[in-house]
């Protein structure tokens, strides 16, 4: 495997995007699940454009990459950025989230919008 560096301006601005709590927690749920914004709003109590924000946020940088299913669009990280092996890095370092998914499972509201 061939190590790719990214600069300090470059890494800088990762990381920033990843001190936020919210992106953060994405991006933890996004290591083994694809998610779509209506999850993330249940997740996060939060509205739809705020989450969509947070994601925009996240495509922009590369960090994340949309497909679109029907209606809705789901998200997953970016495993061919230049970061990945970056922000692979931090992410493993963060405790698991997916207990967040399976609450969603439990209320039924895992997959409301497929």
């Amino acid at each position: 495997m061939v190590k790719t560096e990214i600069s300090m301006e470059k890494a800088a601005q990762v990381l920033k995007l990843l001190g936020d709590k919210t992106r953060l927690t994405m991006m933890k749920l996004l290591v083994s699940n694809d998610c779509c914004v209506c999850e993330f709003v249940e997740i996060f109590h939060a509205s739809q454009p705020s989450i969509s924000q947070h994601l925009r946020k996240l495509r922009d940088a590369g960090l994340v990459k949309e497909e679109r299913k029907g209606q809705w669009i789901f998200y997953s990280i970016n495993q061919s950025s230049d970061y990945f092996p970056f922000v692979q890095q931090v992410l493993m370092q963060l405790p698991d989230q997916t207990d967040k998914l399976k609450e969603l499972e439990a209320k039924g509201t895992r997959i409301t919008c497929c």
